[in-house]
């Protein structure tokens, strides 16, 4: 293996560690800060298609990693509304106006309350910060809401996120 190829590999690990210790420190402080159930990474890894990468779990029962999300939902309208930058907080998946499908999905992961913010890169649409309740319903504050916008654009302006 040439010293060129090998730098290569060694750079590319070097990148998706720092991208990885990136996310979860940022996962551990909207934990901290929110006192939420559960912080998730949604990635996408193709246009609209992705997975949760990373969590960080008030309790280990609750983990989700790996879900792929519910594709029949998140269609291109949903991603669109995320690419514009839309930030959806959700204090009752119970009643607040949304899709029964997205519902049904939220339960199924034991969400009752959410608040989802998009990490936009110049690329578009990289993920999703996502920040779930499973004990019960959940107004959000603006100063939470804020606080998880800047977490995703801190993300969006990291290197490794914009070069991932």
């Amino acid at each position: 293996m040439s010293g060129d190829r090998l730098q290569n590999i060694v750079n590319r690990l070097t990148a998706t560690l720092k991208r990885d210790v990136l996310i979860e420190k940022s996962l551990y402080e909207i934990r901290e800060v929110l006192q939420s159930d559960r912080a998730v990474l949604y990635y996408f890894y193709r246009q609209w298609q992705g997975r949760v990468t990373c969590e960080m779990l008030s309790a280990i029962e609750l983990s989700i990693l790996g879900s792929t999300g519910p594709d029949e939902c998140f269609n291109g309208e949903y991603a669109a509304l995320y690419e514009a930058g839309r930030v959806r907080a959700i204090a009752d998946i119970e009643t607040e106006p949304i899709n029964q499908c997205h519902r049904d999905f939220l339960r199924s992961m034991k969400v009752r309350a959410n608040l989802v913010v998009p990490i936009l890169t110049k690329k578009g649409l990289w993920g999703l910060l996502v920040a779930h309740q499973c004990s019960g319903p959940r107004t959000w504050l603006r100063s939470e809401i804020e606080f998880m916008q800047k977490q995703a654009e801190n993300m969006a302006m990291s290197p490794t996120i914009q070069d991932s």
